[in-house]
């Protein structure tokens, strides 16, 4: 398809002054053998190989579908496709066209074919996107191979591409990025012209934190480096060190923090009298609240996030308590629901203290955002739909309920995480039990008991 004026425009500046491109765009390989990772997929005579050549005659290249996370390499292999093929390359995105937008492009690769033997490559992005009847439009073009589809998707296939389609196209399944992967491209991005230059290096450490934060996401990792190298080189340093690289990542947490004033401050105070179980000061804040006209509904969501975060499990009565009060406060307004209020604030006042729901997930939360996630082991991934059995999804997995005890020792987390230990249970009040028991569970799991 022809571009509009708009982006021939774009694209021409683009050619002009890289550098006005993102550094994720101006990485982008121009050739399969630049393509970070994927070497499953771009072994000699693989469907993308053949797509690049001519793979044309009785068994030429078939339509594929990609299928992978965000951020690892499929818009990219489909780029370095439409930029190497001698083929006529097409591409729409599910998100902005249509079945008029597609039969536009099906009528005109018949008539590339059938005038002067040109073959057509269309790339269609996000096609979990498109409507059954949007994917019903392109099995005619598919079938009798009037274009080669390659079709990207971040959604499991099998939900979310319709069978015909499907079964006529080839299912290529992108793995996420390893560390290696993406030490590579960085080191490309650092030296090439076309990406930094060599105006910066990067320190080994600030390297390691940038490979964590990045998950296997290059997109995510070259716009984390962009940043850092443009604060360094703002304060003239020929090094992102850790330091440079977190303060630019941190920055743009901070920018959305909100600015403390008196409502707030109460508030605060409020909730850490009761952490501290100060029922005296808890009350008198609170007092002070309801005199000052506040909302009985924010101060009831306070005493919420306050049931879960300073009280957990050690009083496991409190969160229902709080939800109650709540409730209740919604119900019947002020001047009525001071008494709600003060009741659900002595009770959590006096309730024995533990913050372990809050250290757990806090835990568990910054390994994720460290890029300790991993896949789904495939013995716990889902096997109920067609093809999971081809995947290996739910192979091997093990029904607790058929084991003596209730508890089979398999693993249940990815492997990046696999024995890390999050709750670590206090003997306060009722959660004294659950230290018992997680103790108890944990050797199960493990096969010690």
């Amino acid at each position: 398809m022809e571009p509009d004026l708009f982006t021939a425009a774009a694209e021409d500046r683009q050619e002009k002054d890289p550098s006005s491109s993102p550094l994720a765009v101006r990485m982008r390989p121009r050739t399969l053998d630049e393509v970070a990772g994927q070497q499953h997929l771009l072994r000699p005579g693989s469907p993308l190989r053949r797509l690049v050549g001519d793979g044309g005659g009785p068994a030429g290249a078939s339509s594929v579908i990609l299928w992978g996370p965000p951020g690892i390499g499929k818009t990219t292999l489909a780029y370095v496709v439409s930029q190497a093929t001698r083929k006529r390359f097409v591409e729409l995105s599910a998100i902005t066209a249509g079945v008029k937008e597609v039969r536009a492009v099906i009528e005109g690769a018949r008539r590339a074919v059938g005038g002067y033997g040109k073959e057509t490559v269309l790339f269609l992005d996000e096609i979990h996107r498109f409507s059954k009847a949007q994917q019903d439009s392109l099995l005619p073009a598919v079938e009798n191979r009037w274009v080669t589809l390659i079709a990207a998707t971040t959604e499991n296939p099998y939900f979310s591409v319709i069978s015909p389609l499907l079964s006529r196209s080839l299912l290529l399944t992108l793995e996420p990025l390893t560390d290696e992967d993406l030490s590579g491209l960085l080191g490309r991005a650092l030296t090439e012209e076309r990406g930094l230059g060599g105006a910066v290096t990067l320190a080994p450490e600030a390297e390691t934190h940038l490979l964590r934060i990045a998950g296997g996401d290059a997109r995510r990792a070259l716009t984390a480096l962009e940043a850092a190298a443009g604060a360094a080189l703002a304060k003239s340093e020929p090094e992102i060190t850790l330091a440079t690289l977190e303060e630019t990542v941190d920055r743009a947490a901070v920018a959305y923090d909100r600015d403390g004033d008196q409502h707030y401050d109460v508030a605060s105070a409020l909730i850490k009298s009761i952490r501290g179980s100060d029922v005296d000061a808890a009350l008198h804040y609170l007092a002070r609240m309801i005199e000052a006209g506040e909302d009985p509904r924010f101060i009831a969501r306070r005493l919420m996030i306050s049931a879960s975060e300073d009280i957990g499990l050690a009083d496991p009565t409190a969160l229902p308590l709080a939800v109650a009060a709540a409730q209740a406060v919604a119900m019947i307004g002020f001047p009525e629901a001071a008494l709600t209020l003060s009741h659900a604030t002595i009770a959590l006042a006096l309730a024995p203290k533990s913050n372990t729901a809050t250290t757990a997930i806090g835990a568990a939360l910054a390994d994720v955002k460290a890029g300790l996630a991993g896949p789904v082991p495939a013995h716990l991934r889902d096997g109920h739909y067609k093809g999971a059995a081809k995947l290996g999804h739910a192979q091997g997995y093990v029904y607790p309920h058929d084991v003596p005890g209730g508890i089979a020792a398999q693993q249940y987390a990815p492997e990046k995480v696999h024995g890390k230990r999050y709750y670590e249970p206090t003997r306060y009040g009722a959660e004294a039990r659950y230290a018992d028991v997680v103790e108890r569970v944990r050797a199960r799991l493990s096969g010690e008991a």
